[in-house]
């Protein structure tokens, strides 16, 4: 501890003293932003031709190179965007704020990164993809709603929890192994509509980066992934609108400036309709029923001076389910972010977020003497300091802190009505405090080896007021311990280094490795294999402990034809501890010693990731496969032996291609492939008075059969005439275009005819599901 604090010092006291560094050198920085809606560009480039150097623009678009005094020719690039070259003669220090034009995009072109040609061979991150939303609005959509969290599973090393989950397992983790961030807010449940649906609004969603492995220091508290979404800053140009109709939801984003390059605002809207429709229908119980959600996302951000920026983010969404009044459930995500930039001097960049998430989920029965409402919820309140600081072009540090608040509300029951047999009943609620402080650096030893390694530390505190109670070895209850208000009871913690590193040999094609350890101090409870709004998170504690993983990967990139074909394979192994399961028969659903159900193991996954990605012209697309294995070892489950988690998936393929036909039609396709889920089921049955039990396999010895389907779009753009800004196209989407009747689940019924026999039923979900959507803007 006492060798992490003086780290940290030592980074404070060069920040500090920077301005005195590197005599005889001078820095140029500024914001790098879409010169037609003022948009900053995440990742745009910027590079000094005769030092062969320089350096990409942060989330906020802001830069900061350091450089000898001298005459430079200065090129600032992003995808998609005219280049912009500047000769500049630095004598001393500028503020270089460029606005870069965006060149003609052809219709439905797949742009799978926003950042230089060549920067998935030379920066040092790999296991990480960058999503542009024009490469997510190309795609087919699942009844026409473009979703971010689909688009991703068509990466190598990411696959869906099921058939229309939005649920993603990356490199064998858990679904509550991902960080899912949306302008840094914690999401915890990213799904509406049972998992068909994800809750981002693709037209409020300017940009996406995904972290498989070699996660940066910043992040924490997740085994598996980072999945880090940000939010448009809003026009500060003019005022703009987007939208589109279809087939079950309609979407409308207004953003405009509240003062012209200054400050603006964005509101995004989206809500489905299909419930306005239950009220015709011949069924009287569908009439008297409800269904829909709808997402709500703004954000205003105001520029005090050239060194000071604030940011307000909000999001709210909510379904909503009521089944002839007899049924009701609603569930949903509530979050909202502060963020203050300020730049100390020319080298020193920094942000502050202050940060709400909430999820919470209610559930409610009308049945009598039997009708009662379920609440439960988790709420997290987070404040954030980090810091860049741009020492030179080969050596850049960033460090920071993190302080949070969670408090964990796993359920409470209240009876309806004065007749109500229901019981009122509350689980036990927990508080937890959540620190963790960080450091790193990104350094350029010569020109063919740069590395990034930095470590952090991070600690987790249960807080009173709680109820703990003690297992024996068979988990019984030996001991109940209550602790006041605001007391500490139980703290974990450790140290999580991370290391990075590419060699480059020549100019297209690099080596890279990775190393880090990652720990998790929340956990969920699945009762599904892709979770369900009824899942509940709950904290390591003193019978649980903090998971931990270790995550070794190594890779080998290469270009070809001047950059306009990637290629990635990576191979990789992943060791985690603490890994939770729960035992047969357990009881998951308002149970006050769950933690009695719970078992500790181990888990580990390795496997081969390959990415083929043609990234200019009129055909583009991507092909990516993943070999994998993932694993599960505990004592008390399976007899001891290992078996296969329930997302091991050992084949997992996906094809991507568009076309544009012409300027105006577009036409996509998608392709995947994944060998079935893991599943245990009967192997046999017996008798007991006189009722047929079904015997069970061995855990997750079975197998549904391999998944595949293919999905089809065309986008027609229609005419635009002159002088008019409105803009407008169709897209027409077929998902699962040849009827593949994939398995969702069995179905096991005993024969009418022979009392001994037992008869299996498929279940599928979908067959073909055609849809249309107009979309326009202003």
């Amino acid at each position: 501890m006492k060798l992490l604090v003086y780290c940290l010092a030592f980074f404070f006291m060069v920040v500090v003293n920077s301005h005195s560094m590197a005599l005889g050198s001078a820095v140029i920085k500024g914001q790098l932003r879409d010169a037609a809606t003022g948009e900053d560009l995440i990742g745009a480039t910027v590079y000094i031709e005769e030092l062969k150097t320089g350096t990409t623009a942060n989330v906020y678009g802001f830069y900061s190179l350091n450089l000898p005094v001298g005459n430079y020719t200065v090129r600032y690039s992003y995808t998609g965007y005219n280049t912009k070259i500047v000769h500049l003669e630095l004598k001393e220090n500028k503020v270089l704020n460029i606005d870069l034009e965006s060149s003609f995009h052809q219709l439905g072109e797949v742009v799978v990164t926003g950042e230089r040609p060549d920067e998935n061979v030379t920066q040092v991150r790999m296991s990480t993809n960058s999503l542009n939303m024009e490469t997510v609005k190309s795609l087919p959509a699942f009844m026409g709603e473009v979703d971010v969290m689909k688009s991703l599973v068509l990466l190598p090393g990411i696959s869906a929890g099921g058939e229309g989950s939005t649920g993603i397992f990356v490199r064998g983790g858990n679904v509550d192994q991902n960080l899912i961030l949306l302008d840094e807010a914690t999401v915890y449940n990213a799904s509406h509509l049972m998992g068909f649906f994800s809750v981002f609004n693709a037209d409020a969603i300017k940009d996406v980066q995904v972290y498989k492995g070699g996660i940066p220091a910043q992040y924490g508290g997740r085994l598996s992934s980072v999945v880090d979404m940000r939010m448009k800053d809003g026009n500060s140009k003019k005022i703009s609108a987007t939208g589109g109709y279809g087939s079950i939801a309609s979407r409308l984003t207004l953003e405009g400036p509240i003062q012209r390059d200054v400050s603006s605002f964005i509101v995004s809207g989206r809500r489905t309709y299909f419930d306005l429709f239950l009220p015709f229908a011949s069924d009287t119980n569908l009439r008297n029923s409800r269904l829909y959600f709808y997402d709500l996302n703004a954000k205003a951000n105001y520029r005090f001076s050239d060194k000071d920026r604030i940011f307000l983010s909000t999001y709210t969404g909510r379904d909503y389910l009521r089944i002839n009044n007899e049924f009701n459930m609603g569930w949903g995500n509530e979050t909202a972010s502060l963020r203050w930039n300020h730049i100390f001097n020319s080298r020193i960049f920094s942000n502050f977020t202050l940060i709400y998430s909430n999820y919470d989920y209610n559930l409610g029965f009308n049945y009598g003497v039997n009708s009662f409402d379920w609440f439960s919820h988790i709420r997290e309140l987070s404040f954030k300091g980090d810091f860049t600081l741009y020492y030179n072009p080969s050596f850049t540090v960033r460090f920071g802190l993190q302080n949070q608040h969670h408090r964990f509300n796993p359920g409470h029951i209240r009876g309806k009505g004065d007749d109500s047999a229901v019981n009122d009943y509350d689980m036990p609620m927990g508080f937890g405090l959540q620190h963790a402080v960080y450091a790193s650096a990104e350094h350029k030893l010569s020109d063919n080896f740069t590395m990034e390694y930095g470590i952090r530390y991070s600690l987790f505190q249960n807080v009173g007021k709680a109820t703990v109670v003690s297992f024996n070895d068979n988990y019984q209850v030996t001991d109940t311990l209550y602790y006041s208000r605001g007391e500490i009871f139980n703290a974990d913690h450790g140290l999580e280094p991370r290391l990075g590193m590419v060699y480059s040999p020549g100019q297209n094609h690099s080596f890279k490795a990775s190393y880090n350890r990652t720990r998790q101090y929340l956990q969920q409870t699945n009762i599904s294999a892709s979770g369900t709004p009824l899942d509940i998170w709950f904290p390591a504690s003193p019978n649980i402990k903090a998971q931990v993983a270790d995550q070794w990967a190594v890779g080998y990139f290469r270009n070809f034809l001047n950059n306009t074909l990637e290629s990635s394979l990576e191979v990789y192994y992943k060791d985690m501890k603490n890994q939770l399961d729960f035992r047969d028969h357990a009881d998951i659903l308002l149970n006050t010693h769950m933690e009695a159900d719970l078992r500790v193991g181990k888990a580990w996954s390795y496997g081969m990731e390959f990415m083929f990605n043609k990234t200019k012209g009129d055909f583009t697309g991507w092909f990516s496969y993943t070999w994998s294995r993932a694993w599960k070892q505990i004592d008390e489950i399976n007899h001891g032996e290992k078996y296969p988690a329930v997302f091991d998936r050992p084949h997992d393929l996906s094809v991507v291609l568009a076309y544009n036909l012409s300027p105006r039609v577009n036409v996509a396709t998608s392709w995947v492939y994944q060998s079935g889920r893991p599943v245990t089921l009967p192997v046999g049955r017996y008798e007991y008075g006189g009722v047929f039990v079904p015997l069970y396999g061995q855990r997750n010895s079975s197998r549904y059969p391999d998944y595949h389907r293919l999905d089809l779009s065309l986008t027609w753009k229609t005419r635009e005439k002159p002088g008019r800004r409105w803009q407008s196209s169709w897209d027409v989407s077929v998902y699962n275009a040849y009827m593949r009747k994939n398995t969702f689940a069995y179905s096991f019924k005993q024969n009418d005819e022979n009392m001994y026999q037992t008869d299996a039923y498929m279940i599928y979900l979908f067959s073909i599901v055609p849809s249309v959507t107009y979309n326009f803007k202003f």
